[in-house]
């Protein structure tokens, strides 16, 4: 059996999850690719209710051939602040608290045009 990281859930029952699985399905590749993205830090993942998902924000998903991605802009955010000292659980905190100057909060701001304003940010934030 392959491990993984997995966080505490530290995010809102709100913030939506999809399982391994899921994941493995959407972007046609083997669940093994999917714990090596976790492995990699390519994605982060979080255990609710004994489950083990990955904060849908960070996906994009058409559930279309070809179509579904990670986020473009989630593996190197993810690598500025672990390189910056940050943990999952601190990295998934900091991505899912309301900031008053953005739109809600960072991790939906990376789905706008504000994207490399979070990831100035970030960089900013490893100093």
């Amino acid at each position: 059996m392959s491990t993984f990281p997995v966080c505490e859930d530290v995010l809102d029952r709100s913030v939506e999850l999809y399982q391994i699985p899921d994941i493995s399905k959407a972007l046609r590749v083997p669940i093994t690719r999917v714990h090596q993205m976790l492995r990699d830090r390519l994605l982060l993942a979080v255990r609710r209710d004994s489950v083990v998902g990955v904060p849908a924000i960070f996906l994009e998903f058409d559930f279309e051939p070809g179509r579904n991605r990670i986020l473009r802009w989630v593996p190197g955010l993810l690598a500025v602040l672990h390189d910056g000292g940050y943990s999952g659980e601190e990295t998934l905190t900091w991505l899912f608290t309301e900031d008053d100057s953005l739109p809600g909060t960072p991790a939906e701001a990376l789905r706008g045009h504000l994207a490399r304003e979070v990831i100035r940010r970030a960089q900013a934030l490893a100093f």
